[in-house]
Parts: C-alpha cells; sequence; structure tokens
C-alpha cells in the first residue's frame, strides 16, 4: 500500500528546481575536511560549520533537504535553536545518514559492503523522533581487473533494499546510494557496464523486499571514466552515458535522481547535472552533492566567523548554478556572476 505522506516527500526532495545538501560526513570524513582549514574537528567547530551552511539566507530557494550526520540532529546553535528546526524554518526537510560505514567482505580481496542493518529500525525511530523525514544508506562499487564481482553487487544490493524496506517501516523517505567508485582506470563503456549491472541487481532485490518505488528515491553516480583512465569522456558523453543506464535500469514509478558528486570536482559536477538534463528523460534529475558544493564555502570561511557571510554567498552560488543545471541552463559563463 502507498503511503501518500512518504511519496509527497519523496516528490518535495525531487522539487523542480532543487536539490540536496549532503552534509553527512562522518567523524573521519569531516576531520579530514576541516584538517584542509586547519581547523580541528571537535563537535563545537562541526557545528559552528554546520550552523554556517544551514542560515545561508535564501538557501531554500535552491535546496529541498540536508542530509544530516547523527551528530547533527541533536544539536543547537548559540541561539538555542536545534540545526533541525532551522532547516525546518526553511522549509527545508531534515534527512539522516544511517548506515555505519564501509568493511571489507572476506576472502573477496578490495571489495566491500556496508554495516549497520542490526538495531536500524530502533535507530531509525530515534530519527523520526529527532525530526528526521527521509534516510540514507551507501554502498560502495569498486571498478578494478576482477571487480566488482556478482557477490560483491548482491551483498550491496541486498543490503541497500533491507534498509529501504525498514526505512519505509519506519515512516522514512529511503535514498538508496550504490556508489560507482570514480578511482581507478577504467573506460567510460567500462563504467557504463559496471552501472546497469548494479542498478539491475538494487531494483530486483528492491522488488524482492516489497519495497514501494514511489515513496524513495535513487541516488546514483553519473557514469564517467576512472579517474586514471587516459583518454578521459566528455561531457556531452558522460550525460548520454548516464542516461542510458537509468534508461535501461530505473523504473518510472521512482519518482527521481539525486546524482552524487563522487570526488569530481564542483564546476564538473554541475556540467555533468546540466549534460544529463539537455536530453528528454521522465524523472527528476537532481544532485545530491557534498564536497560539489561545500568546498568553496570551506576554503572561504576557513574557520574565521568574519568570513561566514562570504563563504555563505560561495554556496548560495553553487545552489543557484546546479538548480540551473537541473533545467539545463547552465552556462560556465555563469561560474563568474
Amino acid at each position: 500500500m502507498i503511503n501518500s505522506r512518504l511519496q509527497q516527500i519523496a516528490k518535495q526532495l525531487v522539487f523542480p528546481g532543487k536539490g540536496i545538501l549532503a552534509a553527512d560526513e562522518s567523524l573521519p570524513t569531516i576531520a579530514k575536511r576541516l584538517s584542509a582549514i586547519d581547523v580541528s574537528s571537535t563537535e563545537e567547530n562541526r557545528l559552528r560549520y554546520r550552523n554556517l551552511l544551514f542560515s545561508t539566507v535564501g538557501i531554500e530557494n535552491f535546496i529541498s533537504g540536508v542530509i544530516l550526520f547523527e551528530e547533527t540532529l541533536k544539536q543547537k546553535n548559540e541561539q538555542g535553536i536545534s540545526l533541525v528546526d532551522l532547516l525546518l524554518e526553511k522549509g527545508i526537510i531534515p534527512g539522516v545518514k544511517v548506515d555505519k560505514g564501509i568493511v571489507p567482505i572476506d576472502n573477496y580481496p578490495g571489495e566491500k559492503t556496508t554495516q549497520g542493518l542490526d538495531g536500524l529500525k530502533q535507530r531509525l525511530d530515534r530519527y523520526v523522533e529527532l525530526g528526521a523525514q527521509f534516510s540514507k544508506w551507501r554502498a560502495v562499487i569498486t571498478i578494478g581487473k576482477q571487480s566488482p564481482s556478482d557477490f560483491t553487487i548482491d551483498c550491496n544490493a541486498f543490503a541497500l533494499a533491507r534498509f529501504a524496506a525498514i526505512s519505509q517501516s519506519a515512516g522514512l523517505v529511503p535514498i538508496v546510494e550504490p556508489e560507482i567508485l570514480i578511482n581507478g582506470s577504467h573506460s567510460l563503456a567500462r563504467c557504463e557496464q559496471v552501472a546497469t549491472e548494479t542498478l539491475v541487481r538494487v531494483f530486483d532485490r528492491l522488488h524482492q523486499h516489497k519495497v514501494n518505488l514511489e515513496e524513495m528515491l535513487l541516488k546514483a553516480s553519473m557514469v564517467t571514466s576512472g579517474m586514471e583512465c587516459e583518454q578521459q569522456a566528455s561531457i556531452e558523453e558522460v550525460g548520454h552515458a548516464t542516461l542510458r543506464v537509468l534508461s535501461r535500469t530505473l523504473p518510472i514509478a521512482v519518482p527521481g535522481v539525486v546524482f552524487l558528486s563522487g570526488g569530481q570536482s564542483a564546476v564538473q559536477a554541475t556540467e555533468h547535472l546540466n549534460a544529463i538534463n539537455q536530453n528528454q528523460h521522465p524523472w527528476e534529475l537532481s544532485f545530491s552533492f557534498g564536497r560539489a558544493l561545500q568546498e568553496p564555502v570551506l576554503k572561504s570561511w576557513a574557520g574565521d566567523d568574519a568570513n561566514i557571510l562570504t563563504a555563505q554567498q560561495k554556496l548560495h552560488h553553487r545552489a543557484k548554478l546546479n538548480s540551473a543545471a537541473r533545467s539545463g541552463l547552465y552556462s560556465k559563463e555563469s561560474e563568474t556572476d
């Protein structure tokens, strides 16, 4: 049975012209981000930085939702306002990353799966009480000479489907993220092959677990050449290859896709999103960027509150550019506006 509330939340998250800010970095990851600007990763500094992001004036014009780390769900700013309420006051939907990170798969060297299914229902119930309305689970697929194996793809597809079913039963919209890593020397064609095989298996598992497709979103990788590939695909080739994969694998019932930036530069991710949206398609094709939205912000802020306004202008600008890319209306000239 379709839950109309979850269906509505899913549609709001991919509302035309808007996308999702991924601010769900784990403690080790946010420590790396802050270390790059010589800021220590204390709870206070993490709160200062994320409050900077969420309090940006006008960000709600381009951002529909924010994926939070568990810690952020419970934090309040200096004014005593919870960061969840700060988002809700702007009409931005709060969500939460719920997996417990990547672990190696025994007997499959270099291949990984995601942990966190144990006790997931109980954690989700707590997150709902704290204001979360959607959830996200990330799986990682690495392309190598002998990988990914069929077993690894299926292992991750099972976990994603189990997570999605549990999330819907807890009253949360699941965002299913099977990330194809950009690391490696693989060609565009090889990435397209792996992406197709992965999404076919993921949606087969979602069907087996009776997940309502109308009440979920797919967080997908763009189909690109590996970072070390000698012959890099053009922007247009990435757009066409990504749409080919979706046309072969993504059911029309899914309201939309939010692409991850996956190691691309801020400009490159926007260019690729724009190229994808310059072709006809039946879904809302949006963004769920982390570093591609935040990197210019971090560099501008540098831990100094005197730089908050400038840093927020950087976030507003990048969000606006990606909003334009959602309609295929982005231009390189707009980078300097």
